[in-house]
């Protein structure tokens, strides 16, 4: 196997053996070696932000996800100018830096919508905006007849910043065919990330796990990225700045009841979640950062992720839905996550989106 202390590589067969068999307290030893090289620094980082699902209306229809609503369905909403307005207003009095705002791929919203409701909280509000996802993109593009390069142009022209990882989920064909196949392919995903990175956009980069993938498709999705990151850093395009992935989280969704889950499945546990952001963190040596995310695992099993490879603590999410939907809810506030990285022997400091350090 090769070991990343003599500078090689590790290989996917290398990082499905880890993910199987190797022991934990190696592992987090390892992983925790290798962020030190890249973060050795006495900081851990975190972020204030809040995620602003602006529509739950969704024509995928993701059996993993219990957060969509069919038009016409009387739960489902599209917020308006004032309701988010007074979101980020909140949000900023909180200390956001930046606003994560995401929704549903709704067959109503055109691209007129996205660039007005851009530009109005670009000229109202002095926050980044961290908006929407590869497959919102890939359907806004199909839905207007245009190039994915043209409808990123434009959104970045009304004021988008970034552009996150979310849709990944898994990107492998064969589990996306079970989990969402009415969702942008894997190809495409990449395909919208590249563009984005093109033309000089920062982009993170996901993966949801621990529903019907096998280990060597999780595997097989990390080397996606980190494909997709030697190609970007090759061409010296902005490459993604980080790498975040959570459990799959089975409350109120189709997937739970569907039976594909299998028998035997059960939630991803503490360990499993670990050893996975541990190997990621070994495997995905071309991504600088690499997130905890407490707000699927709590925020002990968060602090913990900092000696399994994880830089950076996440954000508090001052609102958060799309989990939320599934039953899984956990908040944390500012003074909490600061607590939670001085335990964990690091010095705090708040990032914004681009992971800059903006303060303490």
């Amino acid at each position: 196997m090769a070991t990343e202390s003599q500078g090689e590589r590790l290989t996917p067969n290398d990082a499905l053996a880890l993910l199987e068999r190797a022991d934990l307290w190696d592992l987090a030893a390892r992983a925790d070696a290798a962020c030190r090289r890249l973060h050795p620094e006495p900081w851990r980082s975190f972020a204030i932000d809040r995620n602003i699902n602006f529509t739950n209306v969704c024509s995928c229809r993701c059996l993993f996800c219990a957060f969509w609503r069919p038009p016409g369905d009387p739960e489902a909403y599209v917020l308006g100018e004032e309701a988010v307005a007074r979101k980020i207003e909140e949000a900023v009095a909180l200390g956001a830096t930046h606003i994560l705002m995401q929704g549903g791929i709704h067959p109503d919203l055109d691209l007129g919508f996205y660039e007005a409701m851009l530009g109005r909280i670009r000229d109202r509000f002095g926050v980044a905006i961290h908006a929407f996802s590869p497959p919102e993109i890939w359907a806004l593009a199909a839905r207007e007849g245009l190039p994915v390069e043209c409808v990123l142009e434009r959104l970045r022209a009304a004021g988008l910043g970034s552009l996150p990882g979310g849709g990944a989920e898994i990107l492998v064909e064969r589990v996306r065919r079970i989990i969402s196949p009415h969702k942008c392919a894997a190809e495409q995903w990449l395909a919208v990330m590249r563009a984005a990175q093109r033309l000089g956009m920062p982009t993170t980069a996901t993966m949801v796990f621990g529903h019907v993938e096998t280990l060597a498709e999780r595997v097989e999705h990390l080397g996606r990225i980190r494909g997709l990151q030697d190609e970007a850093l090759a061409e010296g395009r902005p490459p993604f700045r980080s790498f975040i992935a959570w459990p799959f989280q089975a409350g109120r969704t189709r997937l739970a009841e569907s039976g594909l889950l299998g028998p035997a499945w059960q939630p991803t546990s503490g360990i499993e979640y670990l050893r996975t952001l541990a190997v990621a963190r070994l495997f995905l040596d071309n991504v600088p950062n690499v997130q905890a995310s407490w707000v699927t695992m709590g925020p002990k099993i968060g602090q913990l992720a900092l000696a399994f490879g994880a830089s950076d603590l996440g954000s508090t999410m001052i609102e958060e839905n799309v989990v939320a939907a599934a039953g899984c809810v956990h908040r944390a506030s500012p003074e909490s996550l600061r607590a939670l990285i001085r335990a964990a022997g690091y010095e705090p400091r708040r990032r914004d989106c681009y992971y800059e350090i903006v303060g303490g």
